[in-house]
């Protein structure tokens, strides 16, 4: 019998696991847990964040109660209303962009208890790659700055207008071309874009909430496969690019144009279910949208320029911390001294994805003893289906990365794991890095949270499209 390897060496590298020849995979995943027993230890914590995700607006919803509770306690005696601190706690709780975060510290504190501290700490500096949460916090802030917005918006009503710049217009112009534009700005400044545009001219005019789902559910799925017309835009395909030796042309002859076309019919169909209501929406979008002369004087040509230049930079040297968050403080610097031709940075929603990505990375890296021999038992069609299914519970970055990992996989199998990644990554909020982004921003226009389930619901009519797409052409 094969003795256990020493579990000290944390995480244990997938390459040196010990698997039993010819076994199933179930026998390779108990002979894992048996040789590094923290393993499911690790994935037990994970499946508890996920968890926490659906039930993220019970808490808020128990916040809300408390608070309501306390503050008429406090009134019956004669006391003005106060924060409650067991209400705070609960809001805490229910804030989706902190659950993987909540129980990183779970996992590190299993982790020392388990093992030792310093295996803890020598996981989390030198395991766990950060660049991709810093990457977004940077590149989330500077695409939501008031010119970038405004410019892009400028670019869009052109387009918008040959539709009349009605809502639906700009309801259909920013879900198709703003995903594509992902594939040159990157998806996190493209979903930051897109998210911001549709809240100023749909989501302001409060439609029905079927229709936001609907809205947020072709959103998701659009930017996850509309990075896809370049090899440097989107994580999942940022992490095979290298080691398979995909380029642009790869990519856009074997991905970009489904992608296209996948976006042009989810964003057809939806039009044509919710086209009465999104044409009712044109009677009162003079009096709700927000216009730019409205947000004080308007920014000379130069800022934005300025601005675009620091955008370019940041997204040319996405793979260099030093370098992007250098550019970042100088982006600050430059920001302040011309505040009077911006909107006040809020870093708030951009530090909060980054603290979703970060936990999330963290779970991630200790998840794939077990997802690496799932997706080398597969063959091509079970491979992209069980990609799509994995991605809605595991960031589709890292099951990419993890199939690089797999010996002897097919170029059929390469396409079916990634087409799979990039299609399934609009159906939960942590299947893609830039979803937290855009519920970041748009979550003020749904009172009582976005709902796991709702999410998923509306997602899967384009996901199934995508499918279709990917599949048969």
């Amino acid at each position: 019998m094969t003795e256990p390897l020493a579990t000290h060496t944390f995480p244990l590298p997938l390459a040196d696991y010990i698997d039993p020849v010819g076994a199933s995979v179930i026998d390779i995943l108990i002979s894992r847990v048996a040789q590094q027993p923290i393993n499911a230890v690790a994935t037990g914590v994970f499946l508890l964040a996920v968890i926490h995700t659906f039930f993220a607006n019970t808490f808020r919803q128990a916040a809300h109660h408390v608070q309501h509770a306390h503050d008429a306690a406090r009134r019956a005696q004669g006391l003005a209303p106060r924060l409650s601190f067991r209400a705070e706690v609960l809001h805490f709780f229910g804030e989706v962009e902190v659950v993987f975060g909540i129980w990183g510290v779970a996992l590190l504190a299993v982790i020392s208890f388990t093992l030792d501290w310093s295996t803890a700490k020598h996981y989390i500096t030198t395991s766990v790659n950060f660049t991709e949460a810093m990457f977004v916090v940077v590149i989330m802030t500077m695409a939501s700055t008031r010119p970038v917005v405004n410019f892009a918006q400028q670019a869009l009503r052109r387009v918008a207008s040959l539709g009349g710049s009605t809502p639906a217009a700009w309801w259909l112009t920013i879900l198709t071309l703003g995903p594509l534009l992902g594939s040159f700005i990157t998806e996190p400044a493209a979903m930051t874009i897109c998210a911001m545009l549709l809240g100023r001219q749909f989501y302001a005019m409060q439609p029905s909430l079927r229709l936001r789902y609907a809205t947020l559910g072709l959103l998701f799925v659009n930017v996850s496969i509309g990075g896809t017309l370049t090899h440097f835009a989107a994580p999942p395909v940022l992490m095979v690019a290298t080691p398979w030796e995909w380029d642009m042309a790869y990519m856009a002859t074997h991905f970009g144009w489904r992608a296209a076309i996948a976006i042009g019919v989810s964003n057809a169909l939806y039009f044509i279910l919710f086209r009465t209501e999104l044409q009712g929406l044109a009677s009162i979008a003079s009096a709700t949208i927000a216009d730019d002369d409205d947000q004080g004087p308007s920014t000379p040509w130069w800022v934005t320029m300025v601005h675009l230049g620091f955008l370019a930079f940041v997204v040319a040297q996405a793979h260099y911390p030093v370098l992007f968050i250098g550019a970042f403080l100088f982006f600050l610097g430059f920001a302040q001294s011309t505040a009077s031709y911006q909107s006040p940075i809020d870093l708030k929603p951009a530090l909060l994805v980054g603290f979703f990505l970060g936990g999330l990375v963290i779970h991630g890296g200790l998840q794939g003893w077990w997802i690496a021999p799932v997706l080398g038992s597969l063959s091509e069609q079970p491979l992209f289906w069980s990609s799509t299914l994995l991605t809605a519970f595991n960031d589709n970055a890292l099951i990419t990365y993890l199939s690089t990992l797999v010996p002897d996989l097919t170029e059929a199998m390469k396409y079916a794991v990634v087409a799979g990644a990039v299609i399934g990554g609009g159906l939960t909020v942590i299947a893609n890095a830039p979803n937290p982004a855009g519920q970041a921003i748009l979550s003020r226009y749904f009172p009582e949270g976005i709902s796991p389930v709702g999410l998923a619901a509306a997602a899967a009519g384009p996901t199934l499209v995508a499918a279709a797409c990917f599949l048969l052409f």
